[in-house]
């Protein structure tokens, strides 16, 4: 297959996956490559998602990892067998490449959670709140790289708008309901659209109000893509150079705890919305 000049996270991802089952199998790469006819190269080039890899050479390695998660190996065929281009490659070359492999991350989860503290969540935002927000953080934008910001961001919400949608979750806290990000018509606004959003069966918007007694978890803040199999998981943090994408398996347990106990000091869904909609009032 070609060498890859830069390759998605989701590719590096295959990759990551595949070196790990090697090493629990107590292989080096000169010894898996020779078991489908590569070099230690190739095999190195697959492990880091530079080149690409068959179904019938994933399955071989797999059965010689002696990897009996046949629904992990599935999902990794999966992943090597996809060829499409999504909507967010539009954005290549405009846009910093963690900011393309996060829609595609999006597209491919089969749940998502956020956590937020500070802002309404991207999958919410309206594009006043997104533009205001952007052209705070980035003053010295010019008006056209704003615009092409919110739009992207915009798109990113066929997630949970498509006749398909990917189940939501999200935990908001008071505090990024209350900033106002924009001026008061924005926020309100901003606000009704949560609500709005919130009527459908597979979005679950729960608020966590500053009168919450022994809540600690300021720090939270998360975005978790849910995988085929949850060794597949993703979360993504926020870094000053964009998103960060963690997959180890540790992590990956802690912030499934961590996500839930952040939901269980929420508000429940019904009270959530109640919540939101004093507020909007209050505007």
């Amino acid at each position: 297959m070609p060498r890859r000049p830069q390759p998605t996270a989701r590719q590096a991802r295959l990759g990551l996956e595949l070196r790990k089952l090697r090493e629990a199998a107590g292989l080096k790469a000169r010894e898996a490559a020779a078991l489908i006819g590569a070099d230690s190269v190739q095999m190195s080039q697959i492990e880091s998602g530079i080149s690409g890899v068959s179904a019938q050479r994933l399955r071989r390695l797999a059965f010689n990892y002696d990897c009996t998660d046949g629904a992990l190996v599935d999902a990794l065929v999966a992943m090597a067998a996809d060829r499409a281009r999504g909507w967010w490659e539009e954005y290549r070359g405009h846009l910093p490449t963690p900011f393309l492999d996060l829609p595609e991350l999006e597209h491919h989860a089969k749940y998502r959670w956020d956590v937020d503290f500070l802002h309404i969540p991207g999958l919410l935002q309206t594009s006043d709140y997104a533009r205001a927000l952007f052209t705070y953080v980035n003053p010295e934008y010019p008006p056209d790289e704003v615009e092409r910001w919110v739009e992207h961001r915009m798109k990113r919400r066929v997630i949970i708008e498509r006749s398909d949608p990917t189940p939501y979750e999200t935990v908001i806290h008071e505090a990024a309901l209350r900033i106002r990000v924009g001026n008061r018509v924005t926020t309100r606004a901003q606000l009704l659209r949560v609500l709005e959003l919130s009527e459908a069966d597979h979005v679950d918007v729960r608020v966590i109000p500053f009168e919450v007694d022994g809540f600690g978890g300021a720090g939270s803040a998360m975005v978790y893509a849910g995988g085929p199999v949850p060794k597949l998981d993703t979360v993504v943090r926020d870094s000053p150079n964009g998103p960060v994408f963690v997959d180890a398996e540790v992590q990956l347990s802690r912030y499934r705890t961590l996500f839930r106990r952040v939901e269980a000091a929420s508000l429940d869904h019904g009270g959530s919305r109640d919540f939101i909609r004093k507020l909007a009032k209050e505007l």
